[in-house]
């Protein structure tokens, strides 16, 4: 082991970074989380990828960039199809 070590080009951050997905945060209503996690549940998938499959989903039928109020809609629309 070196008695020093030189950081200064390093970055901040995970050393390795993960293919394909972005980490974001996000505020959804609280019935529509419960609603995913029930279903996630039963389906025994996590709910967060319950949700990246409906926004998927959505955007491969849709023509217009998602906004906040569609993104509502969507994941309403989803979880009254599960019932």
């Amino acid at each position: 082991m070196k008695q020093e070590y030189d950081f200064s080009k390093g970055k901040r951050g995970p050393i390795l970074r993960s293919k394909g997905k972005t980490r974001v945060t996000m505020y959804l209503d609280n019935d529509v989380i419960e609603a995913f996690r029930a279903k996630g549940d039963k389906a025994g998938r996590g709910y967060q990828t319950l949700i990246n499959d409906a926004l998927n989903e959505y955007l491969a039928k849709a023509s217009s960039p998602v906004d906040a109020r569609t993104l509502r809609r969507i994941l309403r629309e989803e979880l009254e199809a599960v019932g």
